[in-house]
This record gives C-alpha cells, structure tokens and sequence, in this order.
C-alpha cells in the first residue's frame, strides 16, 4: 500500500508540473507576439523656431547733461525719471562772477558809445576848418583814425557783453530733447563743474533700441543662410523680431534688427546686434533687461514629438521603425521649438521614415504592428510652430 500511495503521489506532481510547464510556454508564446504602435511617417512642414538673445534696453536717443561754467547748483526744476519736453527748464546755477561781467560789459558799451560820440563831433569840427583851410587836412584824418578806433572799441564793448550773457546763460539748463530724465546726484548748494560727473541723463524713449550679442559662428550661420549683399540687406530680409520682457511677457510691438558694430570683439569673440522697437507708451525703459526673441523659418522641416523621444548620455534619441517593422534605436540631432511640444530635426532621420510615436523602452530588432497615425491630427491644423 505503501509503495502504491507513492506512485500516485508521483504521478500527481508530475502531472502539475507538466501543466505548469505547458501554461508558461503559452505564456511566452502570447508576450512573443507582436504588439501595435503608433507610427508616424515623417514629412516636410513648415516651421518657425526661435533663438533668444539676453539684451540690455536703451533709448533711441541718450544725452548726458553737463554744465559749460562753474557754480553752485541753486535749483532743481524737475523730479528724478520725470517726461520733459524739449527746451524745458531742468538746473539752474548760481555764479555772481557771470552776472556780474554783464553789468560791467554793458558799463564798457555806455563809455564805448559816448566815445563814438565824442570822436563823431571832433571830426564834424575839424571838417570844416579844414574846408576853409584854417587848419591842415591832417587834423580831419586824424579825427577820422579816432572815431575808426573808438567805434572798433566799441564793437569790441557788445562783443565781450555777448560773451557774459552767453556764459551768464550756461547758468540756466534746458532739456535738449523731449525724453525722460535719469537720476539726479546733485543736491541744491552743491558746487557744480564742467569736469565734474553729469547732472543727468536724458533718454528719448519713443523708440528703443535692444543691444545683444551674437557669438561668430552664429553670426556666421545668420549670414550664411540669409540671402543679400550686405549684412544689413540679409537683415532687412528677416522677418520681424519680438521682445520679451522681464516678467516674461511679450512686448506687443515687433522690431527690426539692425547692426550695432561693425567689428567682432576680440575679447569675447562677439558682434553686437540691436533691434528697434516704437515705445508710444514708454512702457520700456533705459537700461532694462529683456530679451531678443528672433525667428528662424523653415520650409522643410522634419516635426518629431517631444514625447516620442526619450534622452541617454546627453543625446536625444528615437525608435525608427525598419522596413521589416522592426525597431531601431536612433540618435538624432535637433532643435526644440518653443511651445516645447515638437523637435525640428536636423540630423538622422529623413522624408518618409517611420517612427514610433508610443511604447518606449523597446529593446532593437522587436517586431512591432504599425499603426499609422495621421500627421495632420498630430500636427493639428496649422504647421507651423
């Protein structure tokens, strides 16, 4: 009885192994059958990516103002950052030395004047003594030479009274443009000198210029790329730039892009750029930072899905799915564009090949099903991005 118990016990586990082992066979079977993806057949779109720049902003227009005498600054017409307008008063300085030359100048053109007078009566004097021959026609010559000499004296009188009222009105400041006026370092009783730092700065700010760099192989790129004769012909024929303020929000005027400097900076290996923007409002100011947001069109550019690519050891890559439906991890080079949904592929990929959109961490050679996906739902109704 004993030795029969066994042979059953036996054949029982030797029965459910062999079911266990048949059931895992099935289950290799079922995971070794090819699966379905999403598939996605590259074609040309059109796209537009962008290049930020860090720029310093500056206004069209930028006078530093500074006093033509010396003196002590007796008033202050306007407040730090204030608008002014053309001609407008801004700084007056007190200096007794210029009010006091006028005095005396116009005191040197009274006795200059009565000299005129005098010497005019000698030679109506003389004149007709000489006429009558009573006295030589010398002593007319003479009066003549006389009156010459003190009308010179005079004339010498109103020049040195224009000079004082020309210095006396350095004293007096205007504005030279219409614009917005920077910071004032000085204080009323503060003594003032030509030599000395500016009073202000005045910035014209109806217009703005954005100052940024380009290193030399993106100026290079920039200028390859772009048809034109002159760098500034090739600029001319981009399309309009944007601003990107420091809160992050868009400044809602385009600008232009223009050459700032003819030359690459040897320390840095730079050229510097600027784009015009109108400022109505004068929400932009002198000396604020922003940032140059330029365009870049392309006509055939190949569109991959951010989320249909996956990053290894600093490179991006994708599945390309083979002829034989088989997939093949790709290294491709490319550029994001700036809803941050697409990459713009440069490097590895080609018109009409296939990649998988779904299903990463797929080892090469596994067969799949493709499920074609049309590019237009992808894509969405627009191409460009």
């Amino acid at each position: 009885m004993i030795r029969k118990s066994r042979f059953v016990c036996g054949a029982i586990i030797a029965s459910l192994v062999f079911t266990a082992c048949q059931s895992d066979s099935k289950e290799k079977k079922a995971s070794a059958a090819p699966q379905a993806y999403n598939v996605l057949t590259l074609s040309p779109k059109s796209a537009t990516i962008y290049n930020d720049f860090p720029a310093t902003i500056e206004g069209i227009e930028i006078v530093q103002l500074r006093p033509m005498v010396d003196g002590y600054l007796e008033k202050i017409f306007v407040p730090e950052g204030g608008n002014v307008k053309k001609g407008q008063l801004l700084f007056q300085i007190e200096n007794p030395v210029y009010q006091q030359n006028v005095i005396t100048a116009r005191a040197a053109i009274k006795i200059a004047q009565a000299d005129v007078d005098a010497a005019k009566m000698d030679v109506e004097k003389v004149r007709p003594l000489v006429e009558k021959d009573i006295v030589s026609k010398y002593e007319l010559e003479s009066a003549q030479y006389t009156l010459q000499s003190k009308v010179a004296a005079l004339d010498q009188a109103m020049a040195a009274l224009r000079n004082a009222e020309t210095n006396l009105g350095y004293t007096i400041l205007r504005s030279p443009i219409t614009g917005v006026i920077g910071s004032i370092p000085y204080k009323i009783g503060d003594l003032i000198s030509g030599t000395s730092n500016p009073l202000t700065s005045l910035s014209k700010i109806d217009q703005v210029y954005a100052y940024f760099s380009l290193s030399e192989k993106q100026l290079l790129g920039l200028s390859n790329r772009i048809p034109g004769v002159t760098f500034q012909d090739k600029l001319d024929r981009l399309p309009p730039v944007s601003l990107v303020l420091a809160d992050g929000s868009q400044y809602p005027q385009k600008g232009r892009l223009q050459t700032a400097s003819g030359f690459i900076t040897s320390g840095t290996g730079t050229a510097s750029l600027k784009a015009q923007f109108v400022n109505p409002t004068g929400l932009i100011r002198s000396g604020a930072s922003a940032v140059v947001r330029v365009p870049r069109m392309i006509d055939t550019a190949l569109l991959v899905p951010q989320t249909a690519t996956y990053e290894l050891q600093d490179k991006r890559f994708v599945y390309l799915v083979t002829d034989n439906n088989q997939v093949l991890n790709t290294a491709i080079t490319s550029t994001p564009t700036n809803d941050g949904k697409f990459l713009v592929v440069s490097g590895g990929l080609k018109h009409g090949d296939r990649i998988l959109l779904n299903g990463l961490n797929l080892k090469d050679s596994t067969v799949i099903i493709p499920k074609p996906v049309n590019a237009d739902s992808l894509y969405g109704p627009s191409t460009t991005h």
